[in-house]
C-alpha cells in the first residue's frame, strides 16, 4: 500500500509539472499572436512619440478650428454692423428727401405741377466743396487756382470723377452792380463759381452757409458737402480718403471740434450778441467744428434745406451750424488733420507720413497773408497732383 501511494504521488507531480509547462507554452503562443510586443525599447519609444504627436496634432487642429470660428464670428459682426449703418443711412436719406419734397411742394404755387421739382435730375457726386469767398477776394481765388484747386479740363475731369469744387458767392445789394459783373466775367473765364440767392455781407455768413447747403443739395446728389474758407490750404486727395471712411455712416458732422468762450464784450472780434442764451458770463459754446473747413453728410444738408426758414442764426457761422445739429442724432467726428498749422507743422507731419487735409494759422483764422504764402505752403505741404486721382480710384 505504501509503495502504491508513492507511485501515485510521483505520477501526480509529473502531470502537474507537465500541465504547467503546457499552459506556459500556450500562453506564450497566444500572447505573441494577439498582442504582439515591440521587438525593442526603440519601438516602444517610437510608438509613444507617435501617440504624443497625434495628440498634439489633434489639439492644434482644435485650436485652429476655434480661431477660425472666432474670426468668422467677428467678421460676421463687422459685416452686420456695416450693413446696419448703411441701412440706417439709406432710411435717413429717404426720410429727408421725402420731407424736402413735401416742403418744396408746399412752397410751390398751386398752378405749378409737382413734376417740375428737381429730383432724379440731380448730378451724382461724392463730394461737393463750396469755397466761401467775397467780391474783394480775387487775389485769394487766383492763389487757390494756382495751387490746390485744378483748373480747366482737370477741374472738369475732377467733377466727372465725383469731386465738385466751386467758389460760392451771392449777389451785391444793388442789382446788376459792377461787383456782380466782375464775378460774371471771372466765372466766364474759369467756370468755377456757384452763385447763391444771397446778399453778400460779413455779418451774413450764417445765412450764406444755410443757402449754400440748401442750394448744393438741390443741385447734386452727393455723399458729403464741404464748406471751405478761401484763405486755407487743402489737400483734396486726403480729404476724399478721409471722408470715404465715413461714407456708410448716417448724419455725420466732420471737422476740428472746439468749444471756445462766449464773448459778451461788444468791442472784441467774434462778439456774440446773444451771449445770454448760453448761460452766465464766462461760459463756453457747445462742441462745434471750426469754421475754416468742415463736412456734413447728405442727410444733414437736406435737413438744413428743409428747415432753413426756422434755423436760428448766431453771430458766428460755425456756432450756428453746431447749434442746428446739437439736438439731433448726429455723430460729431473730431478730425484733427483738418486743422494743421502752416509750415513747419504740416511739413513735419507730411514727412512723418501723416499728410494734412487742411493747413492754416489759428492766429489769423486762416493763413496769414495767404496770397503771398500759399504757393510756398503748397510746395512744402502739398500732397502732389496725382494724389487726388489715386484717392478716387
Amino acid at each position: 500500500m505504501k509503495g502504491k501511494s508513492s507511485v501515485e504521488r510521483k505520477v501526480t507531480i509529473k502531470w502537474i509539472v507537465f500541465m504547467c509547462l503546457c499552459s506556459f507554452c500556450l500562453g506564450l503562443l497566444f500572447t505573441q499572436r494577439f498582442w504582439p510586443l515591440p521587438d525593442s525599447d526603440t519601438e516602444l519609444i517610437s510608438e509613444q512619440k507617435n501617440d504624443q504627436e497625434v495628440e498634439i496634432a489633434r489639439q492644434d487642429c482644435s485650436t485652429k478650428m476655434k480661431h477660425e470660428v472666432g474670426r468668422d464670428i467677428m467678421g460676421e459682426v463687422s459685416r452686420t454692423h456695416d450693413a446696419i449703418q448703411s441701412l440706417d443711412k439709406s432710411i435717413s436719406t429717404l426720410q429727408m428727401e421725402l420731407a424736402a419734397k413735401r416742403s418744396a411742394e408746399e412752397l410751390l404755387p398751386s398752378n405749378v405741377p409737382a413734376k417740375t421739382l428737381r429730383g432724379n435730375n440731380k448730378a451724382k457726386a461724392f463730394i461737393v466743396i463750396g469755397i466761401n469767398t467775397a467780391f474783394s477776394s480775387r487775389k485769394r481765388r487766383d492763389s487757390i487756382r494756382e495751387t490746390w484747386m485744378p483748373q480747366g479740363e482737370k477741374l472738369k475731369r475732377l467733377e466727372e470723377e465725383g469731386i465738385v469744387v466751386r467758389f460760392m458767392i451771392g449777389h451785391s445789394a444793388t442789382s446788376n452792380s459792377i461787383l456782380d459783373k466782375a464775378i460774371d466775367s471771372e466765372d466766364a473765364q474759369h467756370h468755377d463759381f456757384l452763385r447763391l440767392d444771397h446778399v453778400e455781407g460779413y455779418h451774413e455768413l450764417s445765412a450764406k452757409t444755410k443757402t449754400f447747403f440748401a442750394t448744393a443739395v438741390e443741385m447734386w446728389d452727393a455723399d458729403f458737402f464741404v464748406k471751405v474758407d478761401d484763405d486755407i490750404h487743402v489737400n483734396l486727395g486726403m480729404l476724399a480718403t478721409t471722408l470715404s471712411r465715413h461714407k456708410k455712416k448716417p448724419r455725420t458732422y466732420i471737422g476740428c471740434m472746439k468749444s471756445g468762450p462766449v464773448l459778451s464784450n461788444k468791442n472784441v472780434k467774434y462778439h456774440e450778441p446773444e451771449y445770454w442764451k448760453f448761460g452766465e458770463d464766462g461760459n463756453k459754446y457747445f462742441r462745434h467744428a471750426t469754421g475754416q473747413i468742415y463736412a456734413i453728410s447728405r442727410d444733414l444738408a437736406t435737413y438744413i434745406s428743409i428747415n432753413q426758414l426756422i434755423l436760428h442764426k448766431y453771430a458766428n457761422e460755425d456756432v450756428s451750424l453746431g447749434a442746428w445739429f446739437i439736438g439731433l442724432e448726429v455723430e460729431h467726428i473730431d478730425e484733427r488733420n483738418m486743422c494743421c498749422g502752416t509750415p513747419p507743422d504740416c511739413e513735419w507731419k507730411a514727412q512723418a507720413g501723416s499728410m494734412c487735409i487742411a493747413s492754416f494759422d489759428w492766429s489769423c483764422s486762416g493763413i496769414c497773408k495767404s496770397v503771398e504764402k500759399l504757393k510756398d505752403i503748397h510746395r512744402r505741404c502739398g500732397e502732389g497732383e496725382s494724389a487726388v486721382w489715386s484717392a478716387l480710384l
